[in-house]
């Protein structure tokens, strides 16, 4: 004993001196645990962890790809995994404790979810090992989580991937314990009761149940979001349901005094229940919308509470806890705003809320029991109001959970760091104030690809299981080991921070203002949207009025071309998940190319002879065809899993909210700007102007 205490001692000096001993490799788990101890290493490595005796006798978790070559063996003294459930033990639900010895290692769940989660850790401690060419550490775990509903949203109203990417998808999610998925399925479930709903691509319910199921095995909870009431153009678009509309000139909101609203609602509901059989909640929406009931006289708040009574008995019928996002009634009695306005005082809030709580609670008894009430705030979930408005509901014994977002309406890829600041502060605010669970919205709104929220995701895992233990850099450098290698874990990989900023520049910096969203239906949009090109008769003037825009441009062609270098390193080493690597690519490259065509614009500007001149629009004129490329590329490596395009019959809806990604049936919704600066420019180019130019060039 007195031996092995000096080598703790020992070892535990070489690594406060930053050296670590032979055979002792990195070891980053996701998320990460409550206690981690590691004293020393085993002999234990990628070759001989062989067998696992399982000593629950009747039940055995699922083994991800880097324990299926595991065999059982009947013997424990041969098992190098030892694998039990203690109910006893004194930790929280979904807690385990792993231990790795010399010879042995040994996995206790307080429950069947524990033992999963204590392999899943295993699953991430032996990826490293394997990579590293070391042993085990001896290791001392004891983990759970801080919050009991980790899930996050999977928006699909827009697009589907192709299926394999979902079984992948739920794989990866469950090795970061992440345990809930809420589906927004809109017309991609096949309905049966109402088939005229379903987009022509969509997923049948037996596709969506074997999802479902596969979810299950992994301890994720699977359960729809089927929008009701308001955001209902999927359906109020169709002919046969416009006579259900609130208002019959939009297809936007249900009438929900209607019978029939509930008899179409019902039947998707259904649907989606019998697509998801063991699931446990029905999200049933009704966010971002006002009614009229027809001249009805009924107030907005009491017609948005006669529609939630109904569907949220209709759940309780059928065994399903309905979810509800909360905004509606908050604002229908004016105490909305206080939670996106976080420098207000207690004071100021306290008062809002003085004036105006007696609108909610002469209504009190009409907001259903059985709810949950989910407060949705994806910037300024530290505001005083947002605490109050959640601390009403818990007061007056209604439950509620938070919903933080992972993406919002950023195009092309997550901002904001992945938005890991407000993910954070929801998070550790439900662990303090004792709410049970959060919600991780990915809107598909302007539909990024979702390969590029993993990085928000293994932010929220790590908030929602561990708490607050480890900064944003040291959760950016885990991702890195986690998703692609341990070589590289170091900050000098870093892009995706260095990224995010000319994609914020790209959105609009073909245009005059911030139109991207609203070209579709932009009267005249190529002239009023499109940022203007220069005057020949008047050169230099250009560069002078853009000189800001032209500088940032500059910089960014810098840093793309840098980012670009990175992302060929880290795909030549990656040990994993190359394709991520790939998007990340095809993003950078759009991004860049951008850059490219206003200092291509400054050169023609400022061009001084008839052989510049000529060289320029040469110039400009190719970059037509580089655009194409660039496209043709991001649409192939996008394509590997996704679906780019919608069924020819599809009938798009009046896109009130203006999604870029419901603005046309192919992909051209993506580039849309790009397809109309370059109208605009051919367009000059053949003008008499340029013409005169070139003729005077060319003789």
């Amino acid at each position: 004993m007195k031996n092995f205490i000096l080598l703790s001692i020992l070892i535990n000096l070489i690594f406060s001196c930053g050296e670590k001993p032979k055979n002792i490799g990195d070891f980053i788990l996701l998320p990460q645990p409550q206690q981690f101890e590691i004293t020393g290493t085993s002999n234990l490595n990628c070759s001989n962890v062989e067998s696992y005796y399982n000593n629950t006798k009747d039940w055995l978790p699922v083994f991800d790809q880097q324990l299926k070559s595991l065999s059982e063996t009947d013997e424990i003294s041969k098992a190098d995994l030892i694998l039990d459930i203690d109910t006893t033990m004194v930790l929280k639900p979904e807690g385990y404790q792993l231990n790795i010895s010399e010879e042995k290692i040994a996995i206790t769940g307080k429950d069947e979810k524990g033992l999963f989660y204590g392999l899943m850790s295993l699953s991430q401690l032996l990826e490293d090992v394997c990579e590293q060419n070391v042993n085990l550490p001896l290791t001392s775990i004891e983990d759970f989580p801080e919050l009991g509903y980790r899930a996050i949203h999977l928006d699909v109203k827009h697009h589907l991937e192709k299926i394999d990417y979902y079984y992948k998808l739920i794989d990866k999610l469950a090795r970061y314990k992440i345990n809930g998925i809420i589906a927004e399925m809109e017309d991609k479930l096949k309905y049966e009761r109402q088939p005229k709903v379903a987009s022509a691509d969509a997923l049948s319910i037996a596709e969506w149940k074997k999802i479902s199921e596969y979810a299950e095995a992994r301890f994720i909870d699977f359960s729809p979001l089927i929008q009701g009431l308001g955001h209902a153009s999927f359906i109020l678009k169709h002919p046969e349901y416009q006579s259900l509309r609130d208002n019959p000139e939009s297809d936007w909101a249900f009438n929900p005094l209607d019978p029939k609203t509930y008899e179409v609602q019902f039947d998707l509901y259904l649907d989606a229940i019998e697509a998801t059989p063991n699931g446990k909640y029905l999200h049933v929406g009704g966010d971002e919308v006002h009614t009229t009931g027809r001249d009805s006289g009924m107030s907005a708040l009491e017609l948005q509470l006669i529609w939630l009574g109904k569907v949220s008995e209709f759940a309780e019928k059928h065994h399903r806890v309905p979810i509800f996002w909360d905004d509606m009634p908050l604002k229908q009695a004016d105490v909305y705003r206080p939670m996106f306005q976080p420098e207000l005082t207690q004071k100021e809030v306290d008062s809002i809320w003085k004036q105006n709580e007696h609108k909610l609670l002469a209504f009190l008894d009409r907001f259903p029991k059985n709810c949950i009430y989910m407060r949705w705030n994806y910037s300024s979930p530290e505001a005083i109001g947002n605490t109050k408005a959640m601390e009403w509901f818990e007061s007056n014994g209604l439950a509620v959970m938070g919903a933080t977002a992972g993406q919002t309406r950023w195009t092309l890829m997550p901002q904001e760091e992945s938005n890991m600041e407000a993910i954070k502060t929801f998070a550790v605010n439900s662990i303090e104030s004792g709410t049970n669970g959060l919600l991780l919205t990915l809107w598909d709104d302007d539909s990024p690809h979702f390969e590029l929220y993993t990085r928000g995701i293994v932010a929220f895992s790590e908030y929602t299981w561990s708490g607050d233990k480890r900064s944003k850099a040291e959760i950016k450098s885990a991702y890195r080991q986690r998703e692609f290698s341990n070589m590289l874990a170091d900050s000098s990989f870093a892009f995706i921070d260095e990224l995010e900023k000319p994609v914020a520049f790209w959105k609009n910096a073909l245009l005059q203002g911030d139109h991207r969203n609203y070209l579709a239906t932009m009267e005249n949009a190529t002239e009023k949207g499109v940022i203007d090109l220069p005057d020949p008769n008047n050169m230099g003037e250009w560069t002078e009025k853009y000189k800001e825009r032209l500088s940032k441009a500059e910089q960014f062609a810098r840093s793309t071309d840098s980012i670009a270098e990175k992302i060929t390193s880290m795909k030549s080493k990656t040990a994993r998940n190359h394709y991520s690597l790939e998007v990340y690519e095809q993003v950078n490259n759009v991004a860049g190319f951008t850059p490219k065509i206003l200092l291509a614009l400054k050169t023609y500007d400022n061009s001084k002879t008839p052989t510049e001149k000529l060289e320029s629009i040469k110039r400009l004129r190719s970059l037509q065809n580089e655009f194409k490329t660039i496209r043709d590329n991001l649409e192939s490596v996008y394509a590997k899993i996704r679906i780019l395009k919608k069924p020819n019959n599809y009938v798009l809806d009046q896109d009130h909210h203006h999604h870029m990604a419901n603005q046309s049936v192919n992909f051209d919704w993506q580039f849309r700007a790009e397809q109309l600066f370059f109208e605009k420019l051919a367009k000059e180019l053949e003008n008499a102007i340029y013409l005169e130019n070139a003729d005077k060039i060319t003789k």
